[in-house]
């Protein structure tokens, strides 16, 4: 919870210093608003919604509707939604409302208004003119809309007198096609025009762009969407700046989209009438040649009924089956007779039967014969074989039998004969029975193509007369349920949002400005910066001091830099600095990072205590404490290593406290590192510290010269002093790489020089900026606090 408050509080102090850059871009940013909602043209929004029949959401006629109109195709919403915002039904609204030549009326402007005329239409403004769709004289026709050359100002003055309109020099009947260097265009009253609300003096001029365009812009303006997820009901909606064109827009395409649909009805119900009535002609010819087939094939192939013509061959030949079998039977009827009659001997012997013998002379023969025989028979057996009337009954028996065998013969005869003509007949009845199946066959492939045909027909029939109902009831399959309404008040430009789109954009500016110019300098701008690029603690952050006296300490001295200093002095404990382990080298990367500054505050900070505190000042190449503690440095550290004079002779008492004195640098020597390189520093130091509680020693810094770190060694500690906006950041990434070969014994940083950002100075009084997130706020009754910002 502490690390999100201090994180936020490092945030805040990050950009709360540059406030009046942030006033600035505020004030401009809200000019700018305020000049957008002089010159914005308000924003009406336009409804409208409209039923559609979606086969899913069950929107469904009357059944006596339904049944009239036969040819309705069912809908799906997403479609439709398509459909209404379609280019080809868009290009009909923008041709019909002639919105591709919208006239508008001029208005006073500045001149750089007039010369960002581009940049502003696109934003909404409009600079150059309102829009003067129910306040001009005249509408603006094309003969041919698609092949306009765009025109973006065309003046015109509207003569009501002489109903003229002039171009220019040249004047322009109404309602006629007329030439003009701009194409072929007509003129025409301006029906939403009312006489009342005509202004003779407005100066009015119209542009020409390409129906494309138009086309484009209500596409990108006009919403549809569903009322509800169960519902069928579309809401169209459009903003435009002028609430009667956003409306006539909105109906005008309603009414586009009906007449498409009942057209697209109307072409399939005529498509469909003239399909069936030339299925119909093709049909009925198809069934009259059909017709003709059977009738020619039951001519030439006598095939009237085919059924009850085999029914009758089939009697006719069980008929002559039968007098066959009777010819047969009179036929052996009489090859027993004829036995009978040739092989009868005198003896006694049965008559054979004459069943089917019915010839009447050859019964009375037969007769006869068999008389005779019985005659015979009965002499026989009373009289004697000589015996004249026995011989007399056989000669007359005998004279009867060639009668008999003729009679015979003749009625064979006559038999054979109607046996023959009765087998050819069945032979002839046969052949006409095999026929029969191959007809019938025939006569049935025939026929089932005729009912075919027929069945086509009639169905046919029954379709074109349903068409032709359906094309008469044509409906539509959507219904218009609110036309279009425009709200009252505008919907854009809102005040509100305006300025607050005003308020951010100015915020996300100066956020971006100030980070960007943060971010890409290389200097060390926070703490954070140092924590990140190298791993030695940061035990202290002084900030830049508004005196220009380096000697920021005293012992009445009560400023927040002194009191820096004071938690420095405490901090050293931290390292393990105390009586015992008390030399402490400072130095820095490079010059002007304050290390002299550090080193002399801090010198007179620890002598505050009642400490005995010696100051070296070691950095024989550019000394600067010297002239800041108002010492000389005639005789000083060089002149000791080189041997000329002893330590007591080279220690100095400074003015700035008792407790602190002073060893200067001395005269500049040619050849200084190779002077503290000598054994004579160690011996210094062992004798500086067994008189003085603590050492600080100021060094060069280790960019340019080693002296830092032939000194670190024979101390305890060392303080890297950083400055804030001063050290390249490359610098403090090298401290890490150069430990590892030159070792800065027990290093820890100090981040001085830290400055207020931005502009510093609040209602307070004077802040300085900390690295960690606070500042320090001094107001001019000289009350100390300390606050998060």
């Amino acid at each position: 919870m502490e690390s999100k408050e201090t994180s936020a509080a490092q945030l805040w102090n990050r950009y709360v210093s540059y406030w009046p850059w942030f006033v600035f871009l505020l004030l401009l940013a809200v000019g700018g608003a305020c000049l957008y909602m002089r010159y914005a043209i308000p924003k009406y929004e336009s409804t409208a919604r409209l039923l559609i029949k979606d086969e899913k959401k069950g929107v469904e006629d009357s059944k006596g509707l339904e049944s009239l109109n036969l040819i309705s195709t069912k809908k799906i919403l997403e479609n439709e939604i398509e459909v209404l915002s379609s280019r080809t039904l868009v290009k009909e609204v923008v041709n019909d409302l002639q919105l591709y030549a919208p006239v508008f009326e001029e208005r006073k402007i500045n001149s750089w208004l007039e010369s960002n005329t581009a940049w502003l239409t696109k934003k909404g403004v409009a600079p150059g003119g309102l829009p003067a769709y129910t306040t001009s004289p005249i509408i603006v026709k094309l003969k041919s809309p698609d092949s306009l050359r765009e025109v973006k100002k065309v003046p015109f003055v509207y003569d009501r007198a002489q109903q003229k309109v002039v171009l220019g020099t040249e004047g322009y009947a109404l309602n006629e096609w007329v030439e003009t260097p701009y194409g072929t265009l007509q003129f025409v009253r301006n029906p939403r025009l009312e006489d009342s609300t005509y202004s003779p003096n407005g100066q009015f001029y119209f542009s020409l762009q390409q129906p494309k365009k138009a086309i484009a812009d209500i596409q990108n303006r006009l919403v549809i969407a569903s009322a509800s997820k169960l519902s069928s009901i579309l809401n169209l909606t459009i903003r435009d700046e002028v609430p009667e064109r956003g409306e006539d827009i909105l109906n005008s395409l309603l009414t586009a989209y009906n007449v498409a649909m009942l057209k697209d009805k109307n072409t399939l119900a005529s498509n469909t009438l003239k399909f069936v009535e030339d299925r119909l002609n093709h049909v009925s010819r198809d069934l009259s040649g059909i017709e003709k087939k059977i009738e020619s094939y039951k001519s030439s192939e006598q095939a009237v009924d085919v059924s009850e013509q085999g029914k009758l061959f089939l009697e006719n030949v069980s008929a002559n089956d039968q007098k066959l079998s009777e010819i047969d039977m009179k036929l052996a009827a009489l090859d027993q007779v004829e036995h009978y009659v040739k092989a009868k001997d005198d003896n006694s012997s049965i008559a054979p039967s004459t069943l089917g013998v019915t010839d009447p002379v050859l019964s009375s023969l037969l007769d006869k014969l068999y008389e005779k025989e019985l005659e015979y028979e009965k002499k026989k057996s009373t009289t004697g074989e000589g015996n004249p009337l026995l011989t007399s009954v056989a000669d007359q028996i005998n004279r009867i039998k060639p009668g008999i065998l003729e009679n015979i013969q003749n009625q064979r005869r006559n038999l054979q004969a109607s046996k023959t003509n009765l087998a050819s007949t069945n032979n002839s009845y046969t052949s006409v029975l095999q026929t029969i199946p191959k007809k019938e066959r025939d006569l049935i492939e025939i026929s089932r193509q005729q009912n075919t045909m027929q069945s086509i027909y009639a169905f046919l029939l029954q379709k074109k007369e349903e068409t032709a109902l359906s094309y008469a009831a044509n409906v539509s399959d959507s219904r218009v349920v609110d036309h279009a309404s425009t709200t009252v008040a505008p919907v854009s430009p809102k005040m509100p949002i305006v300025f607050a789109i005003a308020i951010v954009v100015a915020m996300a500016f100066f956020v971006i400005w100030v980070t960007l110019k943060e971010l890409f300098t290389r200097k060390i701008m926070y703490r954070q910066d140092i924590e990140r690029l190298t791993s030695h603690p940061v035990i202290a952050e002084i900030s830049k001091s508004k005196e220009k006296n380096p000697i920021v300490i005293g012992s009445n001295n009560r400023t927040f830099v002194a009191e820096q200093f004071r938690k420095l002095r405490v901090a050293l404990n931290y390292l393990g600095i105390n009586t015992t382990h008390k030399k402490v080298l400072v130095t820095s990367g490079i010059s002007g990072e304050g290390k002299s500054f550090i080193a002399t505050n801090l010198a007179l900070s620890m002598a505050l205590t009642g400490k005995k505190v010696v100051l070296l000042e070691m950095d024989l190449h550019s000394p600067a404490i010297s002239e800041n503690v108002g010492i000389d440095r005639e005789v000083g550290m060089s002149s000791y290593l080189l041997g000329t004079r002893e330590p007591e002779e080279i220690i100095k008492r400074t003015e700035l406290n008792d407790n602190l004195f002073f060893i200067p640098a001395g005269p500049l020597s040619g050849n200084p590192t190779e002077l503290l390189m000598s054994n004579k520093l160690p011996e210094l130091l062992n004798y500086l510290e067994a008189i003085f509680d603590y050492i600080i020693i100021d060094s060069a810094p280790v960019a340019p010269v080693t002296d830092a770190y032939i000194i670190s060694p024979l101390c305890d500690a060392t303080l890297y002093v950083i400055r804030h906006r001063h050290t390249p950041k490359v610098l403090v990434e090298q401290i890490d790489k150069n430990s590892k070969v030159n070792i800065l014994k027990n290093m820890a940083i100090v981040f001085n020089g830290i400055r207020p950002r931005g502009f510093g100075k609040h209602h307070y009084g004077y802040g300085y900026g900390y690295g960690d997130g606070y500042v320090y706020k001094e107001n001019r009754s000289k009350k100390k606090s300390f606050k998060p910002i």
